[in-house]
């Protein structure tokens, strides 16, 4: 009885980020493989439409034993997470795994701002080793830049992107629906805070104080009542996944809903948001 042939080798793919924004992929192959594809394909959980959520990039020989992909800033990548794959001449698409990355330049980027949305795709490995890209697209953005923490609250700077920052600019706190004490209580559940702007920067301090117990989330009106609504994040990075590497100490404060435990934390969106979790008195 012929034995089962060993498993193929998984095909490692070396990554690099420049600075407009785009992502090489280099996959390392043993032979020349005549015609080769790089595929993306956006999880069934963040698409609408899966199916239509693949990307493919040709795979070209850039040295001996290297193919190479170029996803430019240019080419759009819907919000998600897109697992990586090389489909080689003689074979199904084989899942990817990642090899050196070089993110330097990512976390030294500063767009403009002038097309109105701001890009970001991070490649990173999943818990299970294999190569998949984060990608954001937020328009108008609104980049969390610096935290401050202070015994009795939060304050916030960043920088807004694909749009400006009026006079009556403010910052909002939305408790999540159904969340603890602060969801569900019609006005109770939204908080407006005063924000400084100077130009496209800008920042504000949340009081603890006055929030209730649950989870609250923090958004941007640029422009006031009259303007969009955007969502404040940390993405201009290297980091795919900042919740479990930024963490930040909690602060205890009594409100009018007893003594909480309050501080700021990164949703698995990169998204800001505050945990206010209550104490025994």
């Amino acid at each position: 009885m012929t034995p089962p042939a060993p498993p193929a080798a998984p095909l490692r793919a070396d990554c690099i980020g420049d600075s407009a924004g785009g992502l090489t992929f280099d996959v390392a192959t043993r032979r020349n493989t005549g015609a080769a594809l790089l595929i993306l394909r956006r999880r069934v959980t963040d698409a609408v439409d899966a199916a239509a959520d693949t990307v493919s990039l040709p795979l070209a020989p850039a040295a001996e034993g290297r193919l190479r992909a170029a996803l430019p800033s240019s080419v759009s990548l819907p919000e998600g997470r897109w697992d990586a794959y090389a489909r080689l001449s003689d074979g199904r698409p084989r899942r990817l795994v990642p090899g050196v990355t070089d993110l330097r330049s990512l976390a030294e980027r500063t767009p403009s701002g002038l097309l109105g949305h701001v890009a970001v795709r991070i490649p990173y490995a999943t818990r299970q080793g294999n190569l998949t890209v984060r990608s954001w697209l937020r328009a108008p953005h609104a980049e969390a830049m610096e935290l401050r923490l202070a015994s009795g609250g939060l304050t916030v700077r960043g920088r807004v992107y694909g749009t400006q920052l009026v006079p009556g600019a403010d910052a909002e706190l939305r408790a999540r629906p159904g969340d603890g004490e602060g969801g569900g209580r019609g006005g109770a559940g939204v908080r407006r805070v005063e924000v400084a702007a100077e130009r496209t920067e800008f920042a504000f301090t949340v009081p603890y104080d006055g929030l209730a117990p649950g989870l609250w989330d923090l958004w941007l009106r640029p422009a006031g009542d009259a303007g969009p609504v955007v969502r404040l994040a940390r993405l201009l990075d290297d980091v795919a996944d900042k919740n479990p590497v930024l963490t930040f100490p909690r602060a205890r404060v009594r409100t009018p809903h007893g003594p909480v435990e309050a501080g700021p934390y990164y949703t698995r969106d990169n998204d800001l948001s505050l945990a206010v979790a209550p104490l025994e008195a």
